[in-house]
């Protein structure tokens, strides 16, 4: 159960997880309790106007020290990242953000007595030697891209962090995330957000995997809820103090064109691969969660034609306020 006089810090609250996370974050514990931070402004008017906001480059301990005095946190969310076909592009960066921003955050909620950290790890971590089908818990990893190998090292110091230190620092291996109030950041999965996008302009979508390229996927307001029952579930509960296999759907670009044009018949979908599927090549197709069912209750509520219909709907919606 939340505790609703916890102050709570959203670390990245700007990107596609965090605008969400952190309004679940507000309506749950108050607006006034949960900070949202991140390196820019928000551009989403609710985020920016329903709570408090401070402008934070994760790297930059004094400006992290200095908050934890000010607000005295007892939950950190941590989201700030570089993600994978984005931190091909600068490898080093991403990786000194990834890692060095999660020191920073363990370090400081170590010292200031932070009760619960998270922290998102992702399929990323497993690699060509990995098990593609059913992917289980515990298995090879050997990711290829500078944001996997960040997450597995991640996983590892989090875990370390539990054992020596005993900070309860919880996370989840995200599949690739789709939801409608974020524009698409920098993923391998992210083709996923943009097919719905361009399907309600009337536009075609030039896919950038091949058609039969299967993901794990999840639907956002399954991942806020997978992140909120992780969270809330007694420390006893949690037995996987690396990062928590999740799974919800998986699917391949053939088959979320067919699941849109049920919707709308004249939409249209071609192929141009780039450097991108070589990502998703090394990636798992499916997912075993049962350790997050078992432990902490875990069960997604939707599939690919209601996750359709449901980012349809909304899509449509926010595009006609957008033309009052």
């Amino acid at each position: 159960m939340a505790n609703t006089s916890d102050t709570v810090l959203v670390i990245g609250a700007c990107g596609q997880l965090g605008s969400e996370l952190t309004m679940e974050l507000r309506k749950m514990y108050g607006d006034a309790n949960v900070v949202a931070a991140d390196i820019s402004t928000p551009k989403q008017a609710d985020l920016r106007d329903s709570g408090p906001f401070e402008k934070v480059d994760v790297l930059d301990t004094n400006v992290l020290a200095e908050l934890a005095s000010k607000y005295k946190f007892k939950q950190i969310y941590h989201l700030a990242a570089v993600l994978s076909a984005t931190g091909e592009k600068n490898p080093k960066f991403a990786w000194k953000l990834n890692m060095d921003g999660l020191f920073n955050v363990l370090d400081l909620a170590l010292e200031q007595k932070v009760e619960r950290v998270y922290w998102p790890s992702s399929i990323a971590v497993f690699g060509p030697s990995t098990p593609r089908q059913n992917t289980p818990q515990q298995t090879v990893m050997d990711p290829n891209t500078v944001y996997g190998i960040s997450k597995q090292a991640g996983e590892r110091w989090c875990e370390y962090y539990f054992q020596k230190y005993g900070l309860d620092v919880r996370s989840l291996r995200y599949p690739g995330l789709i939801g409608y109030k974020a524009l698409p950041g920098g993923g391998t999965t992210d083709y996923a957000v943009d097919i719905y996008h361009k399907a309600i302009e009337g536009e075609n979508f030039e896919c950038f995997l091949s058609e039969n390229t299967y993901l794990p996927m999840m639907y956002m307001p399954d991942a806020l809820k997978a992140t909120l029952d992780l969270m809330h579930a007694p420390a006893e509960s949690i037995k996987v103090r690396d990062s928590y296999n999740l799974s919800a759907m998986s699917f391949s670009p053939k088959e979320i064109a067919a699941s849109i044009k049920k919707h709308i018949p004249e939409f249209e979908i071609t192929y141009k691969p780039d450097s991108r599927q070589k990502i998703a090549d090394s990636w798992p197709q499916s997912i075993d969660d049962s350790a997050a069912q078992q432990d902490w209750g875990w069960k997604p509520a939707f599939d690919l034609d209601a996750m359709t219909e449901d980012m349809l709907v909304n899509l449509k919606k926010m595009k006609q306020e957008q033309a009052v």
